[in-house]
């Protein structure tokens, strides 16, 4: 029985060149064109199926580090640390920040703009009363955006010493304080650092940090060891609950000598030693007469770099080309 042709064999066929048949003694004229013969036709291989809808969506098929329900188990808080830690570690390094004077305040402190603008607006007598406690308070914000430019200008923060920044002012890069320093910095064109931290009211970075040195933190152990790690000078300022625990940690590190010798100032002498009586704590001997030299009370932002320089902070100065030399002319 004839084989059937296909349809698909014969298009094929018909695209298949054809090759002359070489000279020779055969009763075929020289040069006569000759098809070659017929081969079977093998279909290409079928493709692989498409996984299906089902498959792509499961849970077990996304990418780990996709996977945020993944992530977020307890199970991977140790790699959630890692995470915090070389995230920051690795930007600030890529910036060249070598070092840091943190600052630390209230939240709660306005501006005197701010201040004033609250005392045009208050009617009742609670809210005059409470305009001009936030007006009085208002001088530290100013002392800190001060000390925050005095800090950048002569610290290094703005000229590269071998690739490197020393002395960037460091925040927890929220309002109050934190804004004031930063927007010191960023009077004289330096760098600022937010290390922000998510809470329950969330909170906006200040616009005067740096945007791409603005980080935000989800571990507050995380967030107070990236603060301490670069910092040459820690500069306090009033502040509540947070502000104690931040200063108190450097004061223990400092103290127990877990953290190399850094000079440490505590603005505003008629606030700190109203809330906190440190002289108590030695009469009750919970502290040496040594562990209350780790600080000193400063007024103003003048008197606070004086006071850092003076206990040892390390200010880089870049030594100075030399004049170049004339040549000598050969006689």
């Amino acid at each position: 029985m004839a084989r059937r042709k296909n349809s698909k064999d014969e298009a094929v066929l018909s695209q298949r060149p054809t090759v002359l048949e070489p000279e020779s003694a055969g009763t075929k004229p020289a040069g006569t064109p000759v098809a070659l013969p017929p081969q079977r036709v093998i279909p290409p291989y079928p493709a692989p199926p498409k996984h299906t809808s089902a498959q792509r969506q499961s849970k077990s098929y996304v990418l780990p580090v996709q996977d945020t329900d993944f992530l977020l188990r307890d199970e991977l808080r140790g790699v959630r640390f890692a995470l915090e830690y070389e995230k920051a570690e690795l930007v600030l390094r890529d910036a060249g920040i070598r070092s840091t004077i943190v600052c630390y305040g209230s939240a709660r402190i306005p501006s005197r703009e701010q201040a004033e603008n609250e005392m045009r607006m208050a009617r009742s007598k609670a809210e005059k009363q409470m305009a001009r406690k936030r007006l009085h308070l208002s001088r530290y914000y100013e002392q800190a955006r001060e000390f925050g430019r005095i800090a950048s200008m002569r610290g290094g923060a703005l000229t590269r010493d071998k690739g490197m920044l020393d002395n960037v002012i460091a925040t927890g890069g929220g309002p109050g304080i934190m804004e004031a320093a930063s927007r010191g910095a960023a009077d004289v064109g330096a760098p600022a650092i937010g290390f922000n931290i998510s809470l329950p009211l969330e909170q906006d970075p200040n616009r005067f940090t740096t945007p791409d040195l603005t980080f935000q933190f989800h571990y507050f152990a995380m967030r107070k060891m990236h603060l301490a790690m670069r910092a040459n000078a820690m500069a306090v300022f009033p502040g509540g609950f947070g502000t104690m625990d931040e200063m108190f940690e450097i004061l223990t590190l400092l103290q127990t000598q877990k953290a190399s010798p850094l000079p440490v100032v505590l603005f505003g002498k008629e606030y700190w030693r109203k809330v906190v009586d440190f002289s108590a704590m030695f009469d009750h001997g919970m502290v040496s007469i040594e562990d209350l030299t780790l600080f000193e009370f400063v007024d103003s932002a003048e008197h606070a770099w004086d006071s850092l320089l003076r206990r040892g902070l390390n200010v880089p100065n870049p030594q100075k080309r030399k004049p170049r030399q004339k040549r000598r002319k050969l006689k």
